[in-house]
C-alpha cells in the first residue's frame, strides 16, 4: 500500500499491492489517498472507466500540452490512452485530429470516434503523409505506444514551434534519440507526462462532468464487460488489440 504495508495474503504469503490499490479482487483495502469520491448516480461501469487510461490519455493533452481549442493534433498509438486523447482532442475542436497506430483495426475505431485522417505507422513514408496532411506537422503530437520508435516518429511530425508530449511507458532500456539542433533552432517543445499530469481529486470529478455533458464520450471506448473469472482471456484480446476498455463486473 501506499504506506509500505501488505493487508494481503495467500496462504501465509504477502501479496503486494498493485499500484496501490491490487483492484483485480472482489474485495480489497485500499489506502484513503487512493480514493475519490464520485456522484453515487454515476453507475459503476460508466464510473470504472475514469482509470488510467482516461486520465492518463486526457490529461496528456488538457494537463501536460494544455493543447489550446482548435490546434493541430496527432496521437501515436491507439489503445484505451491514445483513444482517450483523441476524444480530448475532439473536445478541443481539434483540427485535423490524426491517428496513427500498426493495427488497421484501431484506425478504422479512431475514425468512428472522429479523428479526421489515419495513418499506419509501418508504412515507410507515414511521417512525410503525416506532414503532407498537416501542412507541415501538428502543433501538438502525442506518443502513447510506450515505444521509443513510436516516440520518434511523435517528434518527426510535430512542427516548428510544436510540442511533443509522451505518455508511454517503454521498456527502461530503450533509448531515444533526436536532432539536437531542430529542438534548438525550430523551438521545439517535448515534455513527458506520467498519468496525464493528473490530479485524481481534481481532474476525475471534472472529466466526469465533461462526460456527462456530452462532451467527452468515453462509454464509447468500452469494448466489453467481463466476469473476474475471464480475465486472463480477456488479456489476452486486450494484448492483441482485439479488444480497448474492459470492466470487471463482480458477481456476473
Amino acid at each position: 500500500m501506499l504506506g509500505g504495508e501488505r493487508r494481503l495474503a495467500q496462504r501465509g504469503t504477502p501479496v503486494h499491492h498493485h499500484l496501490g490499490v491490487s483492484g483485480f479482487a472482489e474485495f480489497a483495502t485500499v489506502s484513503r489517498r487512493s480514493l475519490v469520491r464520485v456522484d453515487p448516480e454515476l453507475p459503476f461501469a460508466e464510473a470504472a472507466l475514469f482509470g488510467c487510461a482516461v486520465i492518463t490519455g486526457v490529461g496528456a493533452v488538457v494537463n501536460t500540452a494544455a493543447m489550446p481549442r482548435g490546434a493541430s493534433f496527432a496521437v501515436v498509438g491507439l489503445g484505451g490512452v491514445g483513444l482517450a486523447a483523441l476524444l480530448a482532442a475532439r473536445m478541443l475542436d481539434a483540427d485535423p485530429v490524426i491517428a496513427i497506430d500498426l493495427n488497421d483495426g484501431k484506425l478504422a475505431t479512431a475514425r468512428a470516434l472522429g479523428a479526421t485522417a489515419t495513418f499506419n505507422a509501418a508504412d515507410p513514408q507515414c511521417a512525410e503523409r503525416v506532414r503532407e496532411a498537416s501542412s507541415g506537422g501538428v502543433a501538438c503530437a502525442f506518443e502513447m505506444a510506450g515505444s521509443a520508435r513510436a516516440l520518434e516518429l511523435a517528434y518527426r511530425i510535430t512542427r516548428r514551434g510544436g510540442t511533443t508530449v509522451s505518455a508511454g511507458l517503454p521498456h527502461p532500456q530503450q533509448q531515444f534519440s533526436l536532432q539536437h539542433v531542430s529542438l534548438v533552432a525550430e523551438e521545439r517543445t517535448l515534455k513527458g507526462s506520467y498519468l496525464g499530469s493528473c490530479v485524481p481529486e481534481r481532474d476525475i470529478p471534472r472529466y466526469i462532468e465533461w462526460y456527462r455533458a456530452g462532451r467527452l464520450p468515453v462509454d464509447r471506448l468500452l469494448s466489453e464487460r467481463i466476469v473476474l473469472g475471464d480475465i486472463n482471456a480477456a488479456f489476452d484480446r486486450l494484448a492483441a488489440g482485439a479488444s480497448i476498455r474492459q470492466v470487471i463486473e463482480i458477481g456476473g
